[in-house]
């Protein structure tokens, strides 16, 4: 990683998605989370706190150092245990149907090769196990997502390979997984641009 990328743009992400607002939605994506849970794109440990009960542990998938390191009071603090497991959701270092379920926040948008990371995600849930999520991406009206494209070049650069107008849920559906229930809307006090939310469960097929 470049510098901006793995020292700078860590403090920009906890800045952006760390903030209490984000706490609500955060809790409404883990709801329902048991067992053992894999995070992709676990950043500073944002979602820490929101994990339900049932929870028995988490392991954490995360390519920062950086993030990692800004994470370590919310990881020790946690009632769950939380390890870092991995550093790249294309390839996970984890056998065949490891996992009850997993869960990833504002992480699809930045990776390279997303429809590898869902396979990679389908190979290591077990059968029947749900994959939660909180993300922003394509908004439904066509006024916004023209402005999307036209920005994502900046937002690339800028925001560590995030782009603003992947369609989430289909690239989720394309994967094979199945809609258990999801809800879309634009987030309160977030330009349209960057507020366009999918929020959901979905199921290996």
């Amino acid at each position: 990683m470049g510098f901006y990328s793995d020292r700078i743009l860590p403090h920009v992400i906890e800045a952006t998605c760390g903030m209490p607002a984000m706490r609500k939605p955060r809790r409404r994506a883990c709801a329902g989370l048991a067992g053992s849970v894999v995070e992709i794109g676990f950043g500073s440990g944002t979602n820490v706190g929101c994990y339900p009960d049932d929870v028995t542990e988490v392991t954490a998938v995360e390519p920062s150092d950086k993030a990692w390191e800004m994470a370590a009071e919310r990881v020790a603090a946690s009632t769950v245990p939380i390890t870092r497991g991995g550093l790249d959701g294309q390839r996970l270092p984890f056998a065949d149907n490891t996992f009850d379920a997993a869960l990833s926040t504002y992480t699809m948008c930045t990776i390279p090769d997303l429809p590898a990371a869902l396979a990679e995600l389908r190979r290591v849930v077990k059968p029947g196990g749900t994959l939660h999520v909180l993300e922003h991406g394509r908004a439904p009206d066509a006024d916004v997502r023209r402005w999307q494209h036209r920005l994502d070049p900046i937002q690339y650069r800028i925001g560590g390979g995030c782009s603003l107008s992947r369609d989430i849920p289909k690239f989720l559906v394309d994967a094979g997984w199945d809609v258990v229930e999801l809800d879309q809307y634009y987030a309160k006090k977030t330009p349209r641009l960057f507020g366009a939310t999918s929020l959901g469960v979905f199921r290996s097929a």
